[in-house]
């Protein structure tokens, strides 16, 4: 006989009692970590769309099935691009996420208006599709070409799923994350989950934070100036967050900034580039985005 005994109280929950944004906060703090659809489609007028949703994963595979979930907004019960897209066109592509872009995959979640290019604001590359029209990311690990064989809605308030059955016409892998038998190697792919608040979690080393988009809008990676954004020292992610800020500080702040700032002085006088943003890369792994501009934009 085994006796369960807790020293811990419970709290018990009907879903009817509580409000949606709540209850989707307790769902998506324990259902976790999730794996992330980022999901590719064009509108009827051939206009590319992407955006992430983490309620997805891979339900068959004879015939070889990937469902996803873009639910209807809980504040106004609106509906999302990628939903009516699909709806429109029959077609997607899902990406898989790894480390390397998840910084840029949250910036894409932003959401710019209707005909806006998200590949664009996220400073990611579109590479043509073989059997359906929506674009692949290039960046992205694997990449599954489907067909919507199905939608099916769970509910017509906000926060209401639906079910995007998407069927793979198409695989394509890059062979950096394979491993000498030709199978995903789980170490390389490196990929990251979905989990409750600003958390995710990367299969090699845990959990991590990645702030949510503004309210509202980034600048995106595509306003970020030439130089700072082919920087050969940034990464995707690295631009990712910059390309979330409302706006880039004005000359004033800049000047104040380097002003009031000894060390950051000695490097602009030294002239070198790479030092620059090597400074402005430390200031980003602290999330010190704003201060990570002015030195950039210092030189």
């Amino acid at each position: 006989m085994y006796l369960y005994t807790t020293m811990t109280e419970m709290i018990s929950i009907l879903p009817e009692e509580v409000t949606t944004p709540k209850l989707h906060g307790y769902l998506l703090g324990a259902v976790g970590p999730r794996p992330i659809a980022f999901a590719s489609t064009i509108d009827a007028d051939g206009n590319p769309n992407l955006s992430p949703f983490s309620f997805f994963n891979v339900f068959s595979a004879n015939p070889p099935i990937l469902i996803f979930s873009p639910a209807r907004r809980v504040r106004n019960n609106t509906t999302k691009h990628t939903l009516e897209n699909a709806l429109a066109t029959k077609e997607v592509v899902i990406n898989i996420v790894n480390y390397d872009i998840v910084q840029q995959m949250s910036l894409s979640s932003t959401e710019y208006d209707e005909g806006v290019n998200e590949f664009k604001k996220a400073g990611l590359t579109m590479l043509k599709s073989d059997k359906v029209k929506p674009f692949r990311v290039a960046e992205s690990p694997v990449q599954f070409e489907c067909k919507v064989t199905k939608v099916e809605a769970l509910g017509e308030d906000g926060g209401a799923g639906n079910l995007i059955f998407s069927e793979v016409v198409k695989i394509h892998i890059h062979t950096s994350v394979l491993d000498e038998n030709g199978r995903i190697d789980q170490h390389k792919i490196d990929q990251v989950a979905r989990m409750g608040g600003n958390w995710y979690s990367r299969a090699k080393l845990g959990m991590f934070e990645v702030p949510k988009p503004l309210s509202s809008l980034g600048i995106g990676i595509d306003q970020i100036p030439e130089r700072i954004r082919m920087s050969k020292v940034l990464s995707g992610n690295d631009l990712g967050k910059l390309g979330n800020v409302e706006e880039i500080p004005s000359k004033e702040e800049v000047d104040d900034f380097t002003s009031s700032q000894i060390e950051i002085r000695a490097i602009l006088s030294g002239g070198e580039r790479e030092q620059i943003e090597l400074r402005a890369q430390e200031y980003l792994k602290n999330n010190d985005v704003l201060s990570a501009w002015k030195v950039l934009l210092a030189n």
